[in-house]
């Protein structure tokens, strides 16, 4: 059967971003979320990693992966230090980079996000966050003065009762979630007007959601680039929500973005008013030798894929290299990583990719997409 996508035009842009989680304090208790691979560190304080726990304690937070990920260090907030600036240029030293990507937790609540983003770009790194908005009005001009070029907001609700109805019970108060939705409104217009760049992400579930994510889509569309997200654990039924909700719009493809070295892939869609929305999953990518004899190395249980190369602060140790949220126990010190086969797996994994499916699409190599 011919699927209309193959005949949209494709950019491969190779993947040159690496995350940083930078804090791992949380404003909110999402049911679904999976704490960048690590332990929620106020749950697990003072156990030992054989005790480590993935489920709600007195924060309500989760971290969904955490039975079965081997994580055994705790997460620590990353000082905007002079350690922080060698991490950074140890990794680009070692696998070519151009942005680094702030995530947590919620960085926004990082006390020093702007010294933070400073020291990357004074490596020439473009810098990027995603966040929530609890906290983007207030920290977000000094950060933009300081070079952040874009924010990724993850929206859950429009509504404080769709907001409330994925947060753990002790912070399921629509009157909470009414705060929160205001913050993340002044989020978007503070971003806006300081002028960094702003995209939305929002996760479908199922059929049940399309309504939510349409109305996501009046309210915010015109102001930002909204992403839409399969749910990570699909089977199916988020990928029909979401052409459902293209199907309701007229939405219209009209390029795809493939990113060559890392699971993510992404097209553009016009819309007959011509706004532009996108429509985000994962390509079925693994590294050729690490996820060879993973157990998770099939159609079912590999959820995220090779998504990229993680960097952490384990509390009173080291800075940590991840490859895998579902394989925490496969990160390595930043100091072993560099020197290791895996970094040059990665290394020529991203370089192959890039070759192979340039050549596939007859496009030239170019920049990523900063939306």
């Amino acid at each position: 059967m011919h699927d209309p996508l193959d005949d949209v035009p494709v950019t491969v842009v190779p993947d040159r971003t690496l995350r940083v989680k930078i804090i791992d304090a949380c404003g909110l208790a999402c049911t679904f979320c999976h704490n960048e691979g690590t332990p929620v560190a106020t749950e697990n304080t003072g156990r030992p990693p054989d005790a480590f726990t993935g489920t709600p304690g007195r924060s309500g937070r989760v971290s969904i992966y955490l039975a079965t990920n081997g994580a055994d260090f705790l997460p620590q907030r990353i000082p905007a230090d002079s350690d922080f600036a060698l991490a950074l240029a140890a990794v680009r030293g070692s696998l070519p980079l151009n942005e680094v990507h702030f995530t947590g937790g919620e960085p926004t609540l990082h006390p020093d996000l702007p010294g933070l983003i400073r020291i990357a770009r004074r490596l020439d790194l473009t810098v990027g966050l995603t966040s929530n908005g609890e906290n983007g009005a207030a920290v977000l001009p000094e950060c933009a003065e300081a070079g952040l070029d874009r924010i990724n907001l993850s929206v859950f609700g429009t509504t404080p009762d769709e907001l409330a109805a994925v947060q753990a019970p002790r912070l399921a108060s629509p009157r909470l979630a009414a705060h929160k939705l205001d913050a993340l409104a002044e989020t978007i217009e503070a971003a806006i007007r300081h002028g960094v760049k702003v995209s939305a992400n929002i996760v479908i579930p199922d059929h049940q959601h399309v309504e939510r994510v349409l109305r996501i889509i009046e309210q915010h569309g015109r102001d930002v680039i909204v992403r839409m997200l399969v749910n990570l654990e699909d089977d199916g039924a988020s990928l029909s929500a979401m052409r459902e909700v293209l199907d309701h719009l007229g939405a219209v493809p009209d390029l795809r973005i493939i990113t060559a070295g890392a699971s993510d892939q992404r097209t553009r869609y016009r819309l007959p008013d011509g706004r532009t929305l996108y429509a985000k999953s994962i390509r079925p990518v693994r590294l050729p030798h690490t996820c060879a004899d993973c157990r998770f190395n099939n159609d079912r249980d590999c959820q995220e894929g090779y998504y990229g190369v993680r960097m952490y602060r384990a509390k009173n140790g080291p800075f940590m290299i991840g490859v895998c949220i579902q394989r925490m126990d496969l990160c390595m010190p930043l100091g072993e990583f560099v020197m290791s086969q895996r970094c040059t797996e990665v290394r020529n994994f991203r370089d192959d990719e890039t070759a192979r499916l340039t050549a596939l699409h007859h496009t030239p190599e170019r920049q990523p997409n900063p939306s």
